[in-house]
């Protein structure tokens, strides 16, 4: 009964033995090989998930949490928008295209300066080099007066691409609901607007909308006869190279400087300050002024009224 026991037992400690091969052993004059070192396991620290790993796709920030557009595109909103009979998905695409025609580049307070300031010319491509720019604020308002000057504006542009009849024209836009420096350093408060600019921004015209008949055939002939030397441009003493230029210069910095800080807060948060300040300025303005008296010192209403002292004591 000892032996199948002792069967088991060596069974057992066979295959506890970590061997890697069989070897027929050793002879005389082989070379003594050294024993394969066992594989360990490694270890990438890179591959263990750690806690204080964020998603790549939420920054956390003050406008992500406030941003309207996720919230309408969320499902709970979207599925009631969608009982609605409305498409929030689509309307919040169209919402983001552009307006206009992404050829023609966008002048901001940012790259003025490296596009047409200094702007990399000859000599003579300095001498004359022209450029048209449309001020508009067709980013807030889909219709009106900057609608039908942007249409024109892109159609004449068009048509000289085809056309390379103006080559030393070059075409800008600028959105007057995001550009706070340039416009107000050009003294410009309302939109939409024509301007010719020339020697490196140093003279300007301007044409206002109004002003001016919207076709893209008499914008094309305006330029190519150059009509725009007929206008006298503005030289004052706040116009580039005048005297006080530095007043609007400063202005523009510090009016920049609010919108920079004003256009990170959200237009729905913006509006409930706004009108609770206004709110509150117009309580202020019309408050009682004895209010805050003491009560013997307060008139009585019948000397509110005109009356004398003597007839609002018979009253009383």
């Amino acid at each position: 009964m000892k032996l199948p026991y002792i069967l088991l037992a060596s069974l057992a400690c066979a295959a506890s033995v970590n061997a890697q091969y069989f070897s027929p052993g050793w002879t005389p004059g082989q070379a003594v090989t050294s024993e394969p070192d066992s594989a360990t396991a490694t270890f990438d620290s890179n591959a263990v998930p750690t806690s204080q790993s964020r998603p790549a796709n939420g920054d956390g920030s003050l406008s992500s949490l406030f941003d309207v557009s996720k919230l309408l595109s969320s499902g709970p909103v979207s599925s009631l928008f969608g009982k609605l009979g409305v498409n929030i998905t689509e309307r919040l695409k169209a919402a983001k295209t552009s307006p206009w025609d992404l050829r023609v580049p966008m002048i901001t307070d940012d790259n003025y300066e490296e596009m047409i300031v200094n702007e990399p010319l000859t000599q003579e491509e300095e001498a004359d080099r022209v450029w048209i720019l449309v001020i508009t604020a067709t980013a807030g308002q889909t219709s009106g007066l900057s609608k039908v000057m942007d249409d024109q504006f892109d159609s004449a542009y068009n048509t000289s691409l085809v056309e390379n009849d103006l080559p030393n024209v070059r075409w800008g836009r600028i959105d007057y609901l995001n550009v706070t420096y340039i416009t107000t350093k050009w003294s410009i408060w309302q939109a939409p607007y024509l301007v010719i600019l020339t020697d490196r921004g140093q003279t300007l015209r301007f044409y206002k909308a109004s002003h001016v008949r919207l076709n893209a055939d008499l914008i094309r002939e305006f330029l190519k006869e150059e009509g725009w030397r007929n206008t006298p441009p503005w030289k004052t003493a706040f116009a580039p190279g005048g005297k006080r230029e530095f007043v609007l210069h400063y202005y523009a910095l510090v009016l920049k400087a609010i919108y920079d800080v004003v256009v990170r807060v959200p237009r729905w948060l913006l509006m409930i300050l706004s009108g609770g300040l206004a709110s509150v300025v117009m309580r202020l303005i019309h408050r009682n002024p004895e209010t805050g008296l003491p009560v013997q010192y307060r008139r009585k209403p019948c000397e509110r009224e005109g009356k004398a002292a003597e007839s609002c004591k018979e009253v009383t």
